[in-house]
């Protein structure tokens, strides 16, 4: 396993790897879940590329930058015993040299949800991955479906400048008692982590009411959101959301469309996001 610091030694690389490449960008402090990306990847591809990256322009003013999880070496050691080829770990300035001034700027995809909540978010998504798009040129790039506006995001972006990747989403992995795994449930406190599964549990709750014939969206919103209030732990929730699956355009009676039900909840200061898709 080779680790790259620099674009140009990375790109260079890439060129002369064996095809097909398969890219999984990550932030670090790996988890099943981002194993589960690296597995497929390496079943589906000649090459498998990683990239170690915390973006700090995906990061509002009074987000948690500065303290988001950081385990460089455990990351190294499990990306090695996944049969990774490449690791791509640069610093910021690498990324974002001095003078660096232009964005990507998703369009109603991102307004939404993340969009909303956290106003230059996917700004910063958007370009991050277009420069590990054109970096590496990856044939198939591989995302979790845990943030599913963002794979909706990088979709749309990979679509309309023709980037040529094939984006592959992977199934959501979870604890056994429902909680997504994210980095960021090492914040937890006992007691929050104890009631943190709640999140899942009111997307269930919409999602079994859907499946007795409901389409009126607000009424799935309400059947989630009374989960949420019922958790003494819930300190606040951003949203409860149901949009298109494919365009996050929200919608008020659910069709034979695909449709996700979101919701991104706070415990104390720890704000957890999830999905289920409604097919």
């Amino acid at each position: 396993m080779q680790v790259i610091t620099t674009c140009a030694e990375m790109t260079a690389l890439c060129r002369e790897t064996p095809r097909p490449l398969g890219l999984v960008p990550t932030m670090g402090a790996l988890h099943e879940g981002h194993l589960s990306l690296t597995q497929q990847a390496r079943a589906d591809n000649a090459t498998m590329a990683a990239s170690i990256f915390v973006n700090p322009t995906q990061f509002g003013a009074n987000e948690d930058f500065s303290t988001y999880p950081r385990s460089m070496e455990r990351d190294l050691e499990l990306l090695s015993a996944q049969g990774t080829d490449l690791v791509f770990a640069p610093l910021p300035d690498e990324v974002y040299p001095d003078g660096f001034d232009t964005w990507i700027e998703p369009g109603a995809v991102a307004e939404g949800m993340e969009g909303a909540a956290r106003p230059g978010h996917f700004r910063g998504v958007a370009t991050v991955v277009a420069k590990l798009f054109t970096i590496t040129w990856p044939d198939r790039a591989y995302f979790g479906q845990k943030d599913g506006q963002q794979v909706a995001v990088i979709r749309k972006m990979n679509a309309d400048l023709n980037l040529g990747v094939d984006v592959v989403t992977m199934p959501t992995i979870r604890e056994p008692d429902g909680l997504a795994l994210s980095s960021r449930n090492a914040y937890l406190t006992p007691e929050q982590r104890a009631a943190a599964p709640v999140v899942y549990r009111a997307l269930r709750a919409a999602e079994s009411l859907w499946h007795t014939g409901e389409r009126n969206a607000n009424r799935l919103q309400a059947a989630a959101l009374a989960v949420l209030q019922a958790e003494p732990q819930i300190s606040a929730v951003d949203y409860v959301s149901i949009v298109d699956a494919a365009t996050m355009a929200p919608l008020n009676v659910l069709d034979e469309r695909p449709a996700m039900i979101a919701t991104a909840a706070r415990l104390g200061s720890v704000r957890l996001i999830d999905n289920v898709v409604l097919l």
